[in-house]
């Protein structure tokens, strides 16, 4: 018929009545007249300060927990940051909460979930709990990229690098991280016919960096491709309105051209074009051998004209010199002596007797 309860110091008995919620037991012991059996006594510890009750309405309706716990009912689009001991704990979804304050410090925070993105000072420490995962989806926006940001399939923002928080279960939220940094494209040789009608083949390399995350992201689903088809259309239609000559003589005009054709176009793809260039040029077989025929020939032709010049500046050299010895005989008498000492610097000097001149100079010098 008597029923005891003993309630330790750091516990709270919750007292019902026929079902109904009758108050609360302070600690010590309690003895109860229950001889139909109608009297329950739960006995709950504050040490962890969640209170968790199949009647926690009737509990606080009955206000019994004024000054005793925090209680937050919260609405559907309300969420809760609870700090205990100054640590944080947990994020409370939409519905009724109690804590109890008199064994453990606790801090609340309600927050509206409707603004979707969820920012706060403490957003690290909040996120690495695991109750927060199931209240929030997070994104991370890495370094050297750009995140943006669209809500309901609308756009919102572009991100900086950096951790952000949304509130699930209020809209449809998505982050496409754009990397930033320069890119290049290697475009595959591709047959182009110059305005001649020769064939050639090209490889080209596009160098470039998103400029605009937002506009890169709308204006195609692949940059990469749209790019380089834009890039293969410009240098066909560059390289068609030049002769192979003119093309081989000067690919760095082409470069030019087909770098400020590109340029316009990558702008509406929100991208900033770094450098356009002409890698390689693939000449077909039998237009290679034609071109190594006309160099060779050109070379040929320039060798010919070099040695021509070379026999005429010689040729008018020993012109002057014939001049100058017929108008000086001193001069010729030194150019006598000095094949003279050539002629005995050998060691040996034979002496041909002949008409006038040289013979009976030598002879004279004897």
């Amino acid at each position: 018929m008597f029923t005891q309860v003993l309630i330790r110091g750091f516990e709270v008995g919750l007292l019902f009545r026929d079902g109904e919620f009758a108050g609360l037991l302070a600690p010590g012991r309690h003895w109860f007249f229950d001889l139909v059996r109608k009297i329950r006594v739960d006995v709950v510890s504050q040490r962890t300060p969640d209170l968790v009750h199949e009647q926690l309405d009737l509990i606080v309706k009955s206000g019994a927990l004024n000054d005793r716990a925090v209680v937050l009912d919260l609405q559907e689009h309300q969420r809760a940051l609870v700090w205990i001991d100054n640590r944080f704990s947990r994020v409370l979804p939409a519905g009724l909460h109690a804590f109890w304050t008199g064994q453990r410090q606790v801090r609340t925070e309600v927050v509206d979930a409707r603004a979707v993105r969820f920012e706060h000072p403490e957003l690290k420490s909040i996120l690495s709990s695991a109750t927060s995962r199931q209240c929030l989806d997070v994104f991370t926006v890495g370094r050297d990229c750009a995140g943006v940001l669209h809500q309901d399939g609308q756009y919102q923002a572009t991100l900086i690098p950096g951790t952000y928080a949304f509130w699930k279960g209020q809209g449809e939220v998505k982050v496409v991280e754009i990397d930033l940094r320069e890119n290049q494209i290697d475009i595959a040789g591709q047959d182009l016919m110059t305005a001649d009608k020769a064939t050639l083949r090209i490889n080209a390399v596009v160098t470039y960096r998103v400029a605009d995350p937002q506009r890169a992201l709308s204006q195609s689903h692949d940059l990469r491709t749209a790019l380089y088809r834009e890039t293969q259309l410009v240098l066909r239609a560059v390289v068609g309105t030049r002769e192979l000559d003119q093309f081989l003589t000067d690919k760095e005009a082409v470069s030019r051209e087909l770098e400020e054709s590109l340029r316009g176009r990558t702008a509406e793809l929100g991208l900033e074009l770094s450098s356009v260039g002409i890698r390689d040029v693939i000449l077909p077989g039998d237009m290679k051998e034609l071109l190594n025929r006309v160099t060779a020939a050109r070379k040929e032709a320039e060798a010919n004209l070099i040695l021509r010049r070379e026999e005429t500046a010689a040729m008018r050299s020993q012109a002057n010199t014939a001049k100058l010895l017929s108008e000086s005989p001193a001069l010729m008498r030194l150019r006598e002596l000095e094949a003279l000492e050539r002629i005995a610097a050998a060691g040996k000097l034979n002496v041909v007797v002949g008409d006038k001149g040289l013979t009976d100079a030598v002879l004279k010098l004897l």
